[in-house]
Order: structure tokens, then sequence, then C-alpha cells
């Protein structure tokens, strides 16, 4: 479904002697080599969310040379977020993630297009907003944006992926994608209280770098074919128990 997609874009970008350089690694890969690459530099991947999640997956994603990115956070840079959410620095405290994100991610692979939304996801703007993407990333930690998310993308027809944590233990798969599950399907229920807050319940600070390199791997599964994608499937693991389990559903 992807590769009809990025086809279809009417100005497809190049490799260049610089991604021939920055991606030699990804080019001794079988599986990814360059049509892979090319892949990877003419997606557009919206990612919802730049706190822990979003911090490494950003990172994964421009240093692997996905292309075309959106970033959708409204938030600041927190004292307490320092600890988990390793795009930003303390002297960054007060400042917008969105827009950090965009320049250490231009900073890091100078070839990217980056598009940020200073704005709080909704069901006004969502659909305008995932219309542009060929593959979205929740990145939220609230259940009410979840379920916007997951409602949208499936009517879309987006690959969502999907990830989150608690205390010790995350959870990653994706859904949408080739006829598989929606987000419905796992979660067919929001809580009443709609959100939940890591820096009140507990969350070590390692697990949503571990998850969010995960979704990202998800990710770059999708847009290049490789390999075999988390669908009808939940990836459970536990870091405290070092345990990785995985349910089908």
């Amino acid at each position: 479904m992807l590769m009809r997609l990025v086809t279809n874009i009417t100005t497809m970008k190049k490799l260049n002697n610089n991604d021939l350089t920055r991606f030699t690694r990804h080019y001794s890969l079988s599986e990814i080599g360059k049509k892979g690459q090319e892949k990877l530099k003419n997606a557009h991947v919206l990612v919802i969310g730049a706190g822990g999640l979003g911090s490494p997956l950003l990172i994964y994603l421009a240093a692997a040379g996905v292309g075309n990115i959106g970033i959708v956070d409204d938030d600041v840079v927190d004292t307490s977020n320092l600890q988990r959410q390793v795009l930003y620095t303390t002297a960054e405290v007060g400042q917008k993630k969105a827009k950090l994100a965009s320049q250490k991610l231009a900073a890091l692979y100078p070839e990217i297009d980056i598009q940020t939304f200073d704005l709080r996801l909704d069901k006004e703007n969502a659909e305008k907003l995932f219309k542009d993407y060929d593959v979205v990333a929740d990145c939220t930690d609230n259940y009410k944006t979840r379920a916007l998310i997951g409602q949208v993308s499936a009517k879309l027809n987006k690959p969502l992926a999907f990830a989150s944590v608690l205390n010790y233990e995350g959870q990653i798969t994706v859904f949408n994608y080739n006829g598989g599950p929606v987000y419905s399907d796992l979660f067919p229920n929001v809580p009443k209280d709609g959100t939940y807050k890591p820096d009140e319940i507990g969350l070590l600070g390692i697990l949503p770098g571990i998850a969010g390199t995960l979704q990202a791997n998800e990710i770059i599964k999708i847009i290049t074919g490789y390999g075999e994608i988390i669908t009808g499937k939940l990836l459970v693991f536990n870091i405290q128990e070092n345990r990785f389990n995985l349910f089908k559903f």
C-alpha cells in the first residue's frame, strides 16, 4: 500500500552523493538497499507527540533518512520531561517542543522536510493533518486522543504505528495495515478519565526510549517492506523482568 502512495508522488526525491555516504550501512542490507532508501527519502510520516516516545522515534526516523516528517505537539519543555525526553536539554526548558525537535532533526539530516503543527489534535483538524501522510505514529499519553487517532487513521486507511508505556512495561503494534485490525479492535472502550500522567504514576525513563525505537522500526518496515510487521499482534515487554511476549488478537 505504501509503495503505491510513494510512487504516486509527483516529484520524487533522488538519492545524492551525500546520501550514498550517509546510508552506506543500509545499502549493505539486501532487504533495504538503494530502493529501500529511496522509499525512506520519499515517505511522509506524521508523528503525534514529541515527548518520551516521540523523542527517540523522531531521532531514528531522521537518522534512517525519512525525508518528510510532520510533528504535532503544542507543549513546551518542562524540567520533569528531561528524565525521558532525550531530544531536549535543561537550557531549553520553557521552549516549544515541536520547534526544537524540528531544528534538531534538520541538524541531523539536512535533506529532511519538516512540518511542525503547534496545536492539539482534535476532531476538527485530524483528517486534514493526516491526509498528506503515508504513516501515522501515535506517541501521545492521552486516551481520548489515542482513540481519535485510531478512528481517523482507520477511516483514511493510514497505517498507524502505536506504542504505549507505563511503569516498566511497554506495548507495540501496527493498526490499519493491509486489512489488519484497527485501534478499536484492541481498545474498544475509552477510560472515563481520558488521560494518565507518567509523572504521577511512575515511569522509568529508559522505557519510552526502548518503545519509541521499536515503534520507529515498525515504521521503517512499513516503508521499505523489510521484515515482519507487528499487525494483528501486540508486543508486550517488561524491562524489569526482561520479558518480551507477542500476543495475537
